[in-house]
């Protein structure tokens, strides 16, 4: 059964999570999905209950039973100041990985958060992690992104951020390949200007 500090949280009310954390109520219990207090504020994007948590030194890389954290679910979904405020204990594990075995960056990529994504490659995620599909960000960013204006920025940032346009997947084809079978061409165009003859189909 969920504990008070965890119906505080669920409740969104800042002003209870405060008191249970001032009389000691346990940071990591767990809910029936194995999410922390600060798992579920992360979700919510309740800012400052996160903060309170975090401030009182909840662990920012626990795990649930589907392998989010409070670090990979912000990176994923775009919870900027959550995010931020995670980054800054230096307690992130950067290379923490979720159940498809991407690092933060990839569904940042995925789900349309240039900022996250900017975010995180400042923080020094490797911007060439491979997932269990085969693919990086860049790779996903075209397959599973429309091409259209938030997935060109979201390219332009990884592209700048030194990501690799000749890793290709499984099949072979790189991301310049995908873009031009997808008919995005701004974004092929964007690969192979920044490129040039490296930029392989």
């Amino acid at each position: 059964m969920a504990g008070g500090l965890i119906e505080a949280v669920n409740f969104g009310d800042a002003t209870r999570v405060s008191a249970e954390i001032g009389k000691g109520s346990p940071q990591e219990q767990r809910d029936a999905a194995k999410r922390t207090p600060l798992l579920l504020a992360t979700r919510a994007d309740h800012v400052e209950i996160a903060r309170l948590l975090i401030e009182a030194g909840a662990d920012v890389n626990a795990k649930d039973n589907i392998r989010d954290t409070p670090f990979l679910y912000a990176g994923a979904e775009g919870r900027n100041d959550i995010l931020r405020l995670i980054l800054a204990t230096g307690k992130a594990k950067l290379d923490d990985t979720n159940r498809y075995g991407g690092n933060a960056l990839i569904p940042a990529a995925h789900h349309g958060h240039p900022d996250t994504v900017r975010i995180l490659i400042d923080a020094g995620l490797d911007v060439d992690h491979v997932n269990s599909l085969g693919w990086t960000a860049l790779l996903e960013a075209v397959i599973l992104g429309d091409g259209g204006p938030i997935y060109q920025e979201i390219v332009t940032i990884l592209l700048a951020g030194g990501a690799d346009v000749t890793v290709a997947d499984r099949d072979g084809v790189t991301p310049l390949g995908h873009a031009k079978r997808m008919g995005y061409d701004a974004i092929a165009g964007l690969i192979e200007r920044n490129a040039g003859n490296r930029a392989v189909e």
